[in-house]
């Protein structure tokens, strides 16, 4: 979100003739080699056309709106408002930053379960009228600030309370109380969200209980006088065309039982990285390497296995890789320009950021062959990280679409003299 006063202009290029993401990729990392050999990362645009298709494909019935936390870079803002998703903000400068590229107020949910009075008062100043609420003290905020907000009640879920340890969303047997005191207060209440993480080993089971809850306080609500339109089945979407199907599978049952077209209720979904993820890859250049040997006491192990590897990275879990520290793992890399043959000997690795601090362990384990200071690591699906922490050290984004990605989102109205003002076009290499 850094220089949006400044008024961003991103470049694409346009891929050719048959250039792929791995050519521009090569490209940059050759420039790289004649300066400082900094980390950088590639963004292909058409990989948020591409999910966006097949979201529509699978679950046409689901409005996507678009958790910004999940990637918050302006390039991705602008190209999914341009495709006409709505947005859920977690904050003030959410806000902000998606109104700025047009984005109408109808258009964006207000989130968050403990909201600063600034953020709600802010809300209120641009005209964002829906807002989600867990509780009676959240209540009486919005009540003060924000009067004619129209209210989405966070629902716990089973699936969700096993994920955290922190408490969620009210319960159902709370949620009369809840009601309540939102008539008292003359505010409106329109819907209900809840979240299914995508670890929930028993999906059926989780959006049962969630969508049976939820037809539950649509009745409670309607009983009490509020016009109750509006379902959020949240989040949980990996980007996988499979997983997709899988959660269409579970939900289309349980949503024509409880909540059927005729109802009249919008149903919306938040996939975040399920646009996002695929569309950003990050090249980082090895700057040390540690050799560690093990002593085994059986003599059945060998060489390859005595051996293990430390390479340390030029970025790390403080940069791009942050969500490490939140408890995610990353997926080993790819060498760059290195086609692994079936006899070529790989060794237990492990990848380190260059802070030399004990929590900089980027990928504990995996097996590469052995790497020289100077190679180049590709990590892909790098698109959920967040951009600001790669705005914040200076790497440097190259965005891409290749002609028929480009064709497709000019099909679906995406233009650069309207849709979208801040981008330029040039044709890759020129």
């Amino acid at each position: 979100m850094k220089g949006l006063a400044d008024k961003p202009s991103y470049i694409i290029e346009l891929l050719e003739g048959g250039v792929t993401l791995e050519d521009v990729i090569d490209g940059h990392i050759c420039e790289q080699a004649l300066v400082e050999k900094s980390a950088f990362v590639v963004g292909d645009l058409g990989a948020l056309m591409q999910q966006h298709v097949c979201w529509q494909s699978v679950v046409p019935q689901l409005q996507p709106y678009y958790p910004v936390k999940c990637n918050s870079s302006p390039a991705v803002i602008e190209v999914l408002a341009a495709l006409g998703l709505g947005f859920v903000c977690a904050n003030k400068a959410e806000v902000s930053l998606v109104l700025e590229y047009g984005v109408p107020p109808e258009n964006i949910i207000l989130s968050g379960v403990c909201k600063q009075l600034a953020h709600i008062k802010h809300a209120a100043k641009n005209n964002v009228q829906h807002l989600v609420c867990e509780n009676e003290a959240e209540l009486s905020k919005i009540s003060r600030l924000h009067p004619n907000a129209k209210l989405l009640l966070q629902l716990t879920t089973e699936a969700h309370a096993a994920e955290t340890s922190m408490a969620f969303g009210f319960s159902l047997k709370s949620c009369r109380h809840l009601l309540e005191a939102a008539k008292e207060l003359g505010v409106q209440v329109v819907g209900v969200t809840f979240h299914i993480p995508s670890s929930c080993q028993d999906m059926q089971q989780a959006y049962t209980h969630a969508l049976s809850d939820a037809r539950c306080v649509f009745d409670m609500g309607v009983d009490l006088g509020f016009n109750m339109n509006i379902l959020d089945i949240g989040g949980g979407f990996t980007g996988s065309e499979f997983q997709l199907k899988q959660v269409e599978s579970a939900v289309r049952p349980l949503l024509d039982a409880y909540f059927s077209p005729l109802s009249g209720v919008q149903v919306l979904a938040q996939p975040g990285s399920f646009y996002v993820a695929s569309a950003f890859s990050l090249a980082v250049n090895v700057i040390g390497k540690k050799v560690v040997t093990h002593h085994w006491d059986s003599l059945a192990h060998s060489d390859s296995e005595d051996t293990e590897f430390l390479y340390y990275m030029n970025e790390g879990v403080y940069g791009p890789f942050n969500r490490k520290l939140l408890g995610k793992s990353i997926a080993a890399p790819s060498v760059h320009k290195h086609a692994l043959c079936a006899e070529e000997a790989v060794y237990p690795s492990s990848l380190w950021g260059p802070s030399l601090d004990q929590l900089d362990h980027v990928v504990e384990r995996c097996l590469l062959p052995e790497l020289s200071v100077g190679d180049w690591l590709h990590f892909s699906n790098m698109g959920a990280c967040g951009l600001e922490e790669l705005s914040s050290s200076q790497l440097p984004v190259y965005y891409t679409v290749s002609t028929s990605d480009w064709y497709e989102m000019q099909e679906a109205g995406v233009a650069l003299d309207s849709a979208m003002k801040n981008f330029s076009m040039v044709q890759y290499g020129a």
